[in-house]
């Protein structure tokens, strides 16, 4: 049974109190209702009455739109839920992961980049600081999952690098960054990813680390954060087989699970051996690698039972709400288990003082301190931090700088992405804003830029005649389609035939690993971000306006000798 005088709660008497009579005075539904998080699909205000009414849900996620409308959610889902909500934002690279308009600092590649610590505690900082404008008083950040794999696509960039050592410092300095605002933090995805190429949103992970090797690297890194207070873990749909053997040595291989209905890893290895005392919740449950495990009706009371204490979203929210009230009557949750994820869950909002707050009638903020999101300091804090991780991978027959006496004319090749899956909902790809952008800074920078497609590659020296450099911009990223992130060629003329014709200048807004696809690059980039201040930076220092000053892995080069040359 959880201990809330203990890290990370702290809480005296008189807050233990309060999480002991508000469980007493709940109902089953209430009880289980607490166990969800919800996902809003619907921001009527009658449908966001029902969610707390009727389902009694403990934590709510959304999806991004304008601060205005994200307030208003968070106003109503407050003022009508008895008790107080958690309400996550997913600020991983900084506040355009939870609102709007908010401001992408830098992502857990860059940040490992920079190799400064003041970049993590800025990530953290404007994230909470933004997010906290709507309401949010819990952010789904860091990640610590360690990218050993450059095959991986679904932690690729969001993931530091695969130092425990480093991942450690940052994540630190993110917690700081994070407790500047009265939230939570949520270190993902246990037992960790980056191993693999395989894709959770698609089927289960699989981490084949042996005991020993896990222990030395993703062991220590929750151990030691476990150590420094992190309030809550998510818990990945990513199976640890050697632990769940030596564990539970009689369990065959068709019967390992992934973490989210694993006892033996919840339980047992982060709650036992690692002595995590706060809260477990759930990755995102339509994700297959939760979904092919067992049948729903099994997995969703199960998750609970396996020592996970929320469960992220509904797939049906009647159905899966019936599921897990049968789970607790059929004894598949036991009352002890239940009281115990009921006062980790109430424990943590206690913690962030939510009741005091709803007492006082300020769980939300004013309404004016919208006005943070965006604003010129956060902004210029994010160049500050561009500077800092912009890369230069190689640059191996010196093009650059890219000096306006030498490259005026500029033929610009611009790829996209395919879109992406956010928490269960296809996002468009964003390649179009980006691309004028682009174009926009420039020749802003006095540079002459082409960036049509033609139909065909046309002639050799109409090439050379025409352009002075090409720089290909590669905007390629996304994840839950697909387990693997390549560059697609879209049109012929847009592959890269020019590289023997003209000086090409490759330039990555994402991915760390493009090279794979682009070994002919002799000057190749990684910004790690698409955002203004990202592009802005790279640009001035292709030019030669300020040194490149970010450090690369050697994950960027793929295995393969020809990517470095």
């Amino acid at each position: 049974m959880v201990n809330l005088r203990e890290k990370p709660y702290y809480l005296k008497d008189e807050d233990i109190r309060w999480v002991e009579d508000t469980i007493a005075s709940m109902t089953d539904e209430e009880k289980i209702g607490q166990l969800f998080v919800n996902m809003v699909t619907s921001r009527k205000p009658e449908d966001l009455e029902n969610v707390v009414k009727n389902y009694h849900v403990g934590a709510i996620r959304y999806h991004n739109t304008s601060p205005d409308e994200l307030y208003e959610q968070n106003r109503i889902l407050q003022e009508h839920s008895r008790i107080p909500l958690l309400i996550a934002s997913n600020c991983e690279a900084g506040g355009n992961g939870g609102v709007g308009g908010g401001t992408a600092v830098a992502c857990g590649a860059a940040t490992a980049a920079a190799d400064d610590e003041e970049t993590a505690y800025e990530v953290a900082r404007i994230g909470a600081a933004e997010s906290a404008a709507i309401g949010c008083n819990w952010n789904f950040a860091p990640v610590v999952d360690l990218l050993y794999n450059w095959r991986n696509t679904i932690v690729q960039c969001r993931a530091f690098n695969n130092s425990p050592e480093d991942t450690i410092r940052y994540a630190k300095s993110f917690f700081r960054g994070t407790r500047t605002q009265n939230m939570a933090t949520c270190m993902k995805h246990f037992p960790g990813d980056g191993t693999e190429e395989n894709d959770q949103h698609l089927l289960m992970g699989v981490n084949d680390m042996i005991c020993e090797e896990w222990d030395n690297t993703f062991g220590k890194v929750y151990k030691e954060l476990i150590d420094d207070g992190v309030m809550t873990i998510m818990a990945g749909h990513i199976a640890l087989p050697a632990y769940t053997r030596k564990l539970r040595p009689d369990t065959a291989d068709e019967d390992i699970l992934p973490a989210t209905l694993s006892p033996e890893l919840i339980t047992d290895l982060l709650k036992g051996r690692l002595g995590f005392n706060g809260m477990v919740v759930t990755d995102a449950s339509h994700m297959i690698g939760m979904f092919a495990a067992m049948p729903r009706r099994e997995q969703v009371p199960r998750a609970i039972a396996a020592g996970c204490d929320m469960f992220l979203f509904f797939n049906d929210m009647d159905e899966d709400f019936g599921y897990m009230m049968e789970g607790y009557r059929n004894g598949v949750i036991t009352e002890e288990r239940l009281s115990d994820a009921l006062h980790r869950i109430l424990g943590i909002k206690a913690t962030l003082k939510l009741h005091k707050l709803q007492a006082e009638g300020r769980l939300m903020p004013p309404r004016e301190q919208l006005s943070v999101i965006g604003c010129r300091e956060f902004r210029e804090s994010a160049a500050k931090q561009a500077d800092k991780f912009i890369t230069l991978v190689k640059d191996t027959k010196h093009y650059l700088p890219l000096t306006l006496e030498k490259y005026q004319r500029v033929k610009l090749v611009f790829i996209g992405g395919e879109g992406t899956v956010v928490a269960g909902k296809l996002q468009s790809d964003d390649s179009a804003p980006v691309k004028e952008m682009v174009i926009r800074k420039l020749t802003e920078a006095g540079f002459t830029v082409d960036g049509e497609t033609p139909a065909v590659k046309g002639k050799m020296e109409d090439l050379r005649k025409t352009y002075d450099v090409c720089l290909v911009v590669l905007n390629v990223s996304g994840f839950a389609q697909y387990n693997t992130m390549r560059v697609k060629w879209a049109q012929p003329a847009d592959q890269p035939w020019y590289v023997s014709e003209l000086p090409t200048v490759f330039l990555s807004l994402n991915f760390t690993n493009h090279l794979i696809d682009v070994p002919m690059a002799k000057t190749y980039i990684n910004a790690y971000l698409n955002s203004e201040e990202a592009v802005s930076a790279a640009i001035d220092k292709m030019t030669g306006k300020s040194p490149f000053k970010g450090r690369y892995n050697e994950t960027v080069f793929c295995g393969r000798w020809d990517t470095r040359i």
